[in-house]
C-alpha cells in the first residue's frame, strides 16, 4: 500500500472528432489526442514530483460527445473497442509515466452489438486494466440498465458497481452527471470505495453549481476522496469552446476542497491522498461516521417504487439498437408514470 501519494485531476482541452470527414480521420485524431495527453502527464509529473501516482482525465477527453450522430454512426467514428488501439495507447501512457490513469470514453462491447456505453476505465502503472465502469445514468445514450438482464448475466452486479483494490487504495469511478445521483456513489462506497474518480465535462461558473455542490456532498456522505477532472473547453465544434471549463478539483472525505483549477488547461488540481488516515477516520466511532450509521435495508425499500424500467433495449433477449429520439420519449413516459403513481403530485 502506498500510504501517501499525489493525485492529479488533469484539466485538458477536448479536441472533438465530430467534424472529421470519415471514421479514419476521426480515429487518427483520437490517437493524436491521446498522445497529447501523454505529453501533458509527463510534463505535469516532472513538475509535481515522482509521488504523482494517479491521474484522472476529463469525460470523453479524446472525442467529445455525439452531436447528432446516430448510435451506429458514433460506434464507427468514435467508440473504442475493448481490445482496440485506443485503449492500448492509454495503457502505454500509464505504463510509460508510471501512474494510474483513469480515462473516460464511449466503447463498444461484442456482447451488445450495435450499442456503445460510456465507460470509465482505469489502468495501473504497469498498463493493466484494473477497473471498467459503464455509466448507469445517461439521458441520450445506452446504459447497462437498458440491457439489464443480459448485462447481469455477462458481468454480474460487481461488474455494474466495480471497486478496484489497488496499491493506491480502493478506487471507483463516477461518470459525469452521475455525481448528482447519491445512489451511485453510495453503492460503490458500500463495496469499499475510498477514492471516487470523476471524469466530467461540465458547465464552468464562478458560482457554486449543482455538480460542484454534489462533489462535496458525495465525498462527505461516503467518507471518501473525490478526484474530479473537468475539460478545459471543447474545441472543433460549434458549441462556445469554454462553456465547459475550470473547476477541476480534489475534495477530501470531510467535503473540503483541497485544491481547484481555474480556467484553461491546467495541472493545478493536484493534492496528497492519505489512504491510511482516511481508514483511521472510517474506523473511528461517532456521529461523523456516516457509513456505519446507514439504515441500508430501510432505504432500499424506500427506493422500490422508482418507475424507470430496465431492459428497454432488449427484445426477446436480443439487443435492439434504438433511434436517439427514443430516449426522450422514454423520459417523458417515466415522468408520466411518476405522476400516475402520485410521486409527482398536483396537490
Amino acid at each position: 500500500m502506498t500510504e501517501v501519494y499525489r493525485a492529479l485531476a488533469l484539466q485538458t482541452t477536448c479536441r472533438a472528432v465530430n467534424a472529421c470527414s470519415d471514421a479514419a480521420a476521426a480515429r487518427s485524431k483520437i490517437i493524436e489526442n491521446i498522445a497529447r495527453v501523454d505529453r501533458q502527464i509527463r510534463a505535469s509529473k516532472a513538475f509535481i514530483g515522482q509521488d504523482l501516482r494517479l491521474v484522472v482525465l476529463p469525460e470523453y477527453f479524446a472525442t467529445s460527445y455525439p452531436l447528432g450522430d446516430t448510435i451506429p454512426g458514433w460506434c464507427e467514428k468514435a467508440a473504442f473497442a475493448m481490445d482496440g488501439p485506443e485503449y492500448d495507447a492509454l495503457a502505454k501512457v500509464a505504463q510509460d509515466n508510471k501512474v494510474y490513469v483513469a480515462s473516460n470514453a464511449y466503447e463498444t462491447d461484442r456482447n451488445f452489438p450495435g450499442l456503445y456505453f460510456q465507460a470509465s476505465v482505469v489502468f495501473d502503472d504497469a498498463g493493466n486494466t484494473v477497473l471498467r465502469y459503464r455509466r448507469m445514468v445517461s439521458l441520450f445514450a445506452p446504459s447497462p440498465y437498458d440491457v439489464w438482464d443480459k448485462y447481469l448475466d455477462v458481468y454480474g452486479i460487481d461488474g455494474v458497481f466495480p471497486v478496484a483494490h489497488t496499491a493506491l487504495g480502493r478506487l471507483a469511478c463516477v461518470a459525469s452527471e452521475e455525481i448528482l445521483y447519491p445512489e451511485i456513489a453510495r453503492s460503490l462506497a458500500l463495496r469499499g470505495a475510498e477514492v471516487f474518480l470523476h471524469s466530467t465535462s461540465e458547465v464552468g461558473s464562478p458560482s457554486l453549481t449543482p455538480k460542484d455542490t454534489a462533489k462535496r456532498a458525495r465525498a462527505f456522505e461516503n467518507m471518501a476522496y473525490v478526484v474530479s477532472a473537468n475539460t478545459a473547453g471543447i474545441v472543433d465544434v460549434d458549441i462556445p469552446a469554454h462553456s465547459t471549463d475550470g473547476m477541476s478539483k480534489i475534495v477530501d472525505d470531510q467535503g473540503r476542497v483541497m485544491v481547484e483549477a481555474g480556467d484553461g488547461e491546467s495541472m493545478v488540481a493536484f493534492a496528497e491522498i492519505d489512504i491510511q488516515a482516511l481508514r483511521r477516520r472510517r474506523e473511528r466511532p461517532g456521529m461523523g461516521n456516516i457509513l456505519s450509521r446507514l439504515p441500508k435495508d430501510a432505504i432500499a425499500k424506500g427506493l422500490a417504487p422508482a418507475p424507470l424500467q430496465p431492459n428497454a433495449l432488449l427484445a426477446a433477449g436480443q439487443v435492439r439498437v434504438p433511434e436517439r429520439a427514443e430516449f426522450a420519449q422514454r423520459q417523458r413516459a417515466t415522468i408520466d408514470a411518476l405522476k400516475t403513481a402520485g410521486i409527482l403530485g398536483n396537490d
